[in-house]
């Protein structure tokens, strides 16, 4: 028997430019090319602690709008709460950003961080999501991905991202890696986690454990289904 699956709708939620991209872009690049309905939310304006120029603002949302193109996204959404401070900021208030997208985009599937990772900007965007997605929400899936330069730096007292769910992007890596190098301001030489070799080499290595060429790894955090 032949299913056909209807489109769906899909939000990829990263507390920074380049978040989405690095976590799953290939994954935001499949859904695009079977006819999904693909939203990004980056929760931060994502410049102002790491650039004392307020014009990188405007130069990362501009990379964030070149990459989405590139993968497929309908439209990119900006919080614009402050970069690498969440963790200062009150939790209602990172959660109204998530809850409003949420309910604006209504979507059936959500990516977003790991909180098996180091930078307490992805903890609390999380931490939102799960609220933003709870069983009201009408979302079905909530899956989490990791974060090349942040999740594997975890240390040995803190548990890691165990991938439950591997999506091949064998098809789509290269879409992913031309959607990566729109951010110019954050691509790094390898041997550093954010360059195209790095990439390239975690999406084979992914790909070797799911039995592919090319995966993006996600840890499955909710599953809500109907018939089974």
């Amino acid at each position: 028997m032949t299913r056909t699956v209807a489109p769906r709708t899909v939000l990829c939620v990263g507390a920074h430019p380049d978040d989405e991209v690095l976590g799953a872009g290939g994954t935001l690049a499949a859904h695009a090319a079977q006819g999904d309905e693909v939203h990004v939310l980056i929760v931060t304006e994502g410049s102002t602690a790491q650039y004392d120029d307020p014009s990188y603002v405007e130069r990362k949302r501009e990379e964030a709008r070149v990459c989405a193109d590139r993968l497929g996204v309908e439209t990119v959404h900006f919080g614009d709460l402050p970069d690498m401070r969440l963790d200062d900021v009150p939790h209602v208030e990172v959660n109204a950003v998530v809850e409003e997208c949420v309910a604006s985009v209504e979507p059936s599937v959500v990516y977003t961080h790991s909180r098996q990772e180091v930078n307490r900007d992805h903890h609390a965007v999380y931490d939102s999501t799960l609220v933003a997605t709870r069983p009201d929400s009408g979302v079905e899936r909530v899956l989490a991905y990791e974060t090349p330069s942040s999740t594997d730096w975890v240390g040995g007292g803190t548990d890691g991202f165990h991938p439950t769910v591997y999506v091949d992007v064998t098809d789509h890596l290269d879409t992913k890696i031309a959607g990566f190098a729109a951010y110019e301001s954050e691509t790094r030489a390898f041997p550093h986690p954010r360059s195209e070799e790095s990439l390239r080499a975690r999406a084979t290595m992914r790909g070797a454990a799911a039995g592919v060429s090319a995966a993006e790894a996600f840890r499955l955090v909710t599953e809500r289904r109907g018939a089974p």
